[in-house]
């Protein structure tokens, strides 16, 4: 067996917008967060929402402390995770604060429906998850959540909105899996055959 040495790098202070660009290179799913009951609701677009655990069925999203959306999970202990379709690019940009709407103003244009603890989802989402908060910890600009799911429906859409490289993009199974094959690893090729 050979052994290879390598060399680590010093470690260095990374810029932010250094960061940014590079995880920009990370595709991701679209998905609005919602929280609230009532009239006092408020939803996001993030890229930052992951499956944790199987068994409870569990997820993760970091959200910024400094958005609207966070206070309302904390006082009600609930949210819902929309994940978004390929047609859903509209309600992305809205719940991205493109258009200068806030809170309950981001819903108008879109069919939404109470889920469990009164939290708002979207009709016609690829997938749409209720969760109660497990835990919130507070970690330098973010507070990482911790969701465990308490509802779950899926749609049989067949594109899903991805973000990649700063920018939306539908991700539709059948023709964007061979073209992603085509400039991909051979082992993903081979899953097409």
């Amino acid at each position: 067996m050979n052994a290879v040495a390598r060399v680590v790098p010093e470690r260095r202070e990374i810029a932010p917008d250094e960061f940014r660009n590079a995880m920009r290179h990370l595709a991701g799913a679209v998905s609005v967060i919602t929280a609230g009951r009532g009239s006092d609701i408020s939803g996001m677009t993030v890229t930052s929402v992951s499956s944790l655990t199987i068994e409870p069925a569990s997820l993760i999203v970091a959200i910024n402390r400094e958005a609207s959306s966070l206070p309302l999970l904390r006082r009600y202990g609930a949210f819902g995770v929309n994940i978004l379709s390929g047609d859903q690019l509209d309600i992305a940009e809205r719940f991205a604060g493109k258009d200068g709407l806030k809170g309950a103003e981001r819903f108008a244009g879109g069919s939404w429906t109470r889920g469990p603890a009164g939290v708002p989802l979207l009709e016609g989402a690829l997938v749409v998850i209720g969760c109660e908060v497990d835990e919130i910890i507070d970690r330098h600009s973010h507070a990482i959540v911790l969701g465990r799911v308490v509802h779950l429906t899926a749609s049989k859409a067949n594109a899903a909105l991805g973000y990649w490289r700063g920018d939306y993009v539908a991700i539709e199974r059948g023709s964007d899996l061979s073209r992603i094959a085509d400039v991909g690893l051979p082992t993903v090729r081979g899953l097409l055959d």
